[in-house]
């Protein structure tokens, strides 16, 4: 049996897939928060490069992808695709199971994606520092790493909880050059005013966001990068979509349902959106979409669809999302990078359509099948992406009672090797439900 289906480096996609084309109406576009008045793009020339900034607000079905940055992606893409046949055994399914392994890039997870596009565009309008946050630390190694790639200088906010629990994803994002700062911090005033409120408060994406932007507002020649959410984030991840198709026919196959974990967003839109735009066209069947998020931090599951700020100190514009209020503080669980009260609009408005089927699990049931997937597969799973695999397991059992011989599609965005302390308690039995 083929296990693994592998692109040569000239079947790198040259475009990105701009969702943008394709949606029945526009997104609700983002508010200046002073007037309630749609926000200018050129208002976001103050964070952003130009580049990203038109991207936003491009309806082009097709972005080229500058050939710089195909450059980089040739050090790791195409990524392969593989098919999950010992975990198929074990669970006596008829379903077959495959999962695109974002965790052969430099830095082990799918931001790196985006990284690379955004340093590039910032170095090419003179831009000399990037200020960033970043929740479980993979969205700063790929940052740090491209930075370190185009000669710029990199200034992360690590959320406090994530710095502690995770020492080795501080050391990577220093071993690329780039300077680390836990986050609430000293640094900022809005850090200064939340460390007032609460010493020993864990942090959260958006404390972290509120942080970098105001390193970035305040530095010379710094501009603020964002690791997901926003349109600009999601285009550059279509490439993980845009391979997959292609390494699926070489498969033979084409899935009935596709799982990614959310906490932005930006994975799971990231592989999805290329087969909505396959759907779209009239060219395949649309399959079923599962967002998969924690119960914890039940963005999609529980929050509300409307205006509000993407980080806690309310710097940001108003975006039209899925939100559990940009005061939320999401309990201290072993997915960091899924601790996020917001959504992308555009998974947002999927969601809202119907098009995308949110779901909630616990920790402690996650972490059973990531360490399921491990000693199946031989590849640990980070805890975010182990929601997606908990879902495709469950979805597997369920093929299983009904003998469905489905086939379901997991986008892997990243491992584990930096987050051995969750499994360690899962395997100890210590690793706590969270409600």
């Amino acid at each position: 049996m083929k296990t693994s289906y592998v692109l040569h480096q000239e079947d790198l996609p040259r475009q990105w897939y701009n969702v943008l084309a394709d949606l029945d109406r526009p997104l609700d576009p983002p508010l200046d928060p002073r007037t309630q008045e749609p926000l200018a793009p050129d208002a976001l020339l103050a964070l952003f490069p130009r580049a990203c900034v038109e991207q936003e607000v491009a309806t082009d079905r097709f972005v080229d992808i500058p050939e710089p940055v195909q450059a980089v992606y040739r050090r790791w893409r195409p990524t392969p695709l593989q098919r999950a046949a010992n975990l198929e055994r074990i669970l006596g399914t008829p379903a077959r199971i495959y999962f695109k392994y974002e965790g052969a890039s430099p830095t082990g997870s799918h931001k790196t994606n985006t990284a690379v596009a955004q340093a590039y565009y910032n170095t090419i309008e003179g831009t000399k520092t990037l200020a960033t946050e970043t929740g479980a630390g993979q969205w700063g190694s790929a940052l740090a790493f491209a930075c370190g790639t185009f000669g710029l200088g990199c200034t992360v906010f690590m959320v406090r909880v994530s710095y502690d629990q995770k020492p080795y994803r501080r050391a990577m994002i220093r071993l690329f050059g780039a300077e680390i700062v836990p986050s609430p911090s000293d640094r900022t005033a809005a850090g200064r005013s939340f460390l007032e409120a609460d010493p020993n408060c864990p942090g959260s994406l958006g404390i972290a966001i509120s942080e970098a932007i105001e390193a970035a507002v305040r530095g010379d020649g710094t501009k603020y990068a964002l690791g997901s959410v926003l349109n600009h984030v999601l285009l550059h991840q279509t490439v993980i979509g845009l391979e997959t198709i292609r390494q699926l026919d070489l498969a033979g196959e084409w899935p009935d349902v596709v799982v990614g974990c959310v906490g932005g967003g930006s994975n799971f839109a990231g592989l999805v959106l290329p087969f909505f735009g396959e759907a779209r066209a009239g060219r395949r069947a649309q399959p079923r979409f599962v967002a998969v998020e924690p119960r914890s931090c039940p963005t999609l599951t529980r929050g509300a669809c409307r205006y509000d700020h993407g980080d806690t100190a309310k710097l940001t514009p108003l975006l039209k999302m899925h939100t559990l209020g940009a005061d939320f503080v999401p309990p201290a669980i072993h997915a960091g990078g899924l601790r996020y009260h917001g959504m992308a609009p555009i998974v947002s408005r999927l969601v809202a359509d119907g098009v995308v089927e949110p779901v909630a699990y616990d920790q402690v049931d996650v972490f059973q099948s990531a360490v399921l997937f491990a000693q199946a597969e031989g590849i640990v799973p980070a805890p975010e992406t182990a929601h997606a695999v908990h879902a495709a397991v469950e979805l597997a059992r369920r093929c299983a009672e009904r003998d469905e011989a489905k086939v379901i599609l997991i986008g892997f965005s990243g491992h584990g090797h930096f987050d051995m302390g969750a499994y360690e308690a899962a395997l100890a039995g210590t690793l706590q439900r969270v409600a």
